[in-house]
């Protein structure tokens, strides 16, 4: 059986341009619409009786891009969409990249061509905006900018600012050796923090001391190994998310560094696990939940909205930092 591609190969159009065609949702030119029905007719394309539903009218689906369930942050906030989209009498299809671009674009052809209600993604490439302009349906982007502005609405963290509130602790906490193990300066949230940390150590004339990191327990444990050979004098480590810094406190416990009266840490994201590990985690909070509310909002908002949400990070103080100047608290 002939596939959606191949129609649209046939008749020299692009899958979305089959879909509107098929479903009438935007106006396409006699001319290519002769084609398309054409290419139909000669290849005896029929869509899978779930495709056909979705071509016929709405089924209340959001297609959740995401590019990594093992990650935690990506954990809870698919719980925050999914239970957003039910109360709003729509079901939530849940897509996991594994970070791969081509995987990710595939996905997104797909949920266009099925004509789902929307898409929610939070992007492993900023060079994705050619395949959201190709979307039919509306696409919110979370947590991470693209390259261009394609998407209807984008909704993230001031990573700039968490960055910067996360040096500004350590250095109130008497810390002037800080390591920051960053994130990949490929991704806009990590080039922001980074940014923030940055700035704030020119500021303060403190040297710029950098590990790049991923964002899993296995990079949190060799950039710690490898921080600690090349940075000895290392007193405070701005890690690039909870479990960068879990893994950090792993390493360094095993090593017999206590933490925070040698090496003070702080994480990024505020996940469940970071107040059920001991010592509890300071970290720089995103506000998890209402990323997924909002963003569930303004896919489903049918007025004007607004291009850009930006929503302000917090610092949670816990046991891995110390203010000895303060008596030792926070």
């Amino acid at each position: 059986m002939a596939s959606i591609k191949e129609v649209a190969a046939l008749a020299n159009v692009s899958p979305a341009t089959v879909s509107r065609v098929m479903n009438g949702t935007a106006k396409v030119d006699d001319e290519k619409r002769e084609r398309v029905l054409r290419a139909i007719r000669e290849t005896g394309f029929v869509p899978n009786e779930v495709a056909r539903t979705l071509f016929k009218r709405s089924a209340k689906i959001i297609g959740l891009v995401i590019p990594s369930i093992e990650n935690p942050f990506f954990t809870q906030f698919s719980g925050a969409v999914e239970r957003t989209a039910d109360a709003y009498g729509y079901k939530v299809v849940l897509f996991n990249t594994d970070g791969e671009i081509e995987k990710e674009k595939n996905i997104l052809q797909m949920l266009s061509a099925m004509n789902a209600d929307g898409i929610i993604l939070t992007t492993s490439s900023e060079g994705v905006d050619s395949d959201i302009e190709g979307c039919t349906i509306p696409v919110v982007v979370t947590d991470r900018l693209t390259a261009q502005s394609g998407a209807d609405a984008y909704i993230h963290c001031d990573h700039y600012k968490g960055g910067r509130i996360a040096t500004e602790h350590l250095i109130e906490c008497g810390c002037q050796n800080i390591v920051c193990l960053r994130g990949k300066q490929d991704i806009s949230s990590a080039r922001e923090r980074y940014l923030g940390y940055k700035e704030v150590c020119n500021e303060r004339g403190i040297a710029l001391k950098v590990i790049d990191c991923d964002y899993s327990s296995e990079a949190g444990r060799r950039a710690t190994e490898q921080m600690l050979e090349i940075y000895p004098e290392v007193d405070g480590i701005v890690a690039c998310n909870d479990i960068v810094a879990i893994s950090a406190y792993k390493v360094l416990h095993q090593k017999g560094i206590q933490v925070p009266k040698q090496i003070q840490l702080i994480g990024y994201d505020n996940i469940r696990l970071a107040e059920l590990v001991t010592p509890e985690l300071t970290t720089v909070a995103q506000p998890i939940e209402r990323i997924g509310v909002k963003a569930v909002e303004l896919l489903l908002q049918k007025e004007e909205k607004e291009k850009e949400y930006i929503l302000e990070p917090k610092l949670i103080v816990r046991e891995t930092t110390q203010n000895k100047k303060n008596g030792g608290k926070g």
